[in-house]
């Protein structure tokens, strides 16, 4: 038996980088996945999945900031699978500006998809593990930018904070009833979010060209080397499994020992 057969996922932003992996590393351990994104491109990555592993997996364009979308998701998962046992709420988005140069709406749109999002999320999916009476994991996506802030970025910063401080508030309200709640803290991970920071921030810092200031940070790691979905996903697989029972209100860096705190 494989470790996550008869269990139900539910993954955000699950159509390409960190999600998809994460969707990868359940799909091959026999979990039934609702795979959700806000771009008709998660059906695809979907039927990819369900191809590669015959996996049960459904795809569902879902924007995690309206209620009733999320509301919507998790109501797919348990008319098609019966149950919602595990959340990961990966969704985020990020933007790059010095500080004069940043307008309100993104500061707001940052905040209402990193942090809100979650919220929304877990509140939906708490109150369908709290009715069923079985427990339950939540995991949330944090950031190394929520243990230490960085220039051009305060909204991302903020919201990625936010989460880690959600998690910890419903680890707490949670934990008498068997729903653990946790958060993971990716460094640099070799996705399309880091190319475009690779982009921005490169402009920003100084005259870099496409990967150099990747590639400078990089040497900067103790592991020296990028990190790849595949390290974040085996992470979240652990937290989501029994052998994390007793582990709930943490935020879990995976960064190659980036930042050791």
């Amino acid at each position: 038996m494989r470790r996550f057969d008869n269990k139900t996922v539910v993954i955000t932003g699950g159509s390409r980088g960190i999600g998809l992996g994460i969707a990868e590393r359940f799909a091959s351990e026999g979990a039934n996945i609702v795979l959700s994104s806000n771009e008709e491109l998660v059906n695809e990555a979907a039927d990819r999945l369900r191809d590669k592993y015959s996996a049960e997996v459904v795809g569902h364009v879902t924007d995690v900031t309206d209620r009733r979308q999320v509301v919507e998701m998790l109501d797919v998962a348990e008319r098609s699978f019966g149950s919602v046992d595990i959340g990961v709420f990966n969704a985020g988005i990020i933007t790059i500006a010095r500080l004069e140069d940043m307008t309100e709406d993104e500061w707001d749109r940052t905040l209402e998809v990193n942090t809100k999002g979650v919220f929304l999320c877990c509140q939906e999916a708490a109150a369908r593990m709290r009715r069923a009476g079985r427990g339950g994991r939540l995991i949330n996506a944090a950031s190394g930018q929520a243990r230490q802030g960085f220039k051009y970025t305060p909204h991302y910063a903020a919201s990625k904070f936010g989460v880690v401080g959600l998690t910890q508030s419903l680890a707490r309200e949670l934990a008498r009833e068997g729903i653990t709640v946790n958060s993971f803290c990716p460094g640099i991970i070799e996705t399309d979010m880091w190319a475009y920071n690779d982009q921005v921030w490169g402009r920003l810092l100084g005259d870099y060209g496409p990967g150099e200031l990747m590639a400078e940070w990089v040497r900067g790691v103790p592991m020296e080397r990028a990190g790849q979905a595949s390290d974040v996903a085996g992470l979240v697989a652990f937290l989501a499994s029994d052998d994390a029972a007793y582990i709930t209100g943490q935020a879990i860096n995976v960064d190659g020992g980036l930042i050791m705190s």
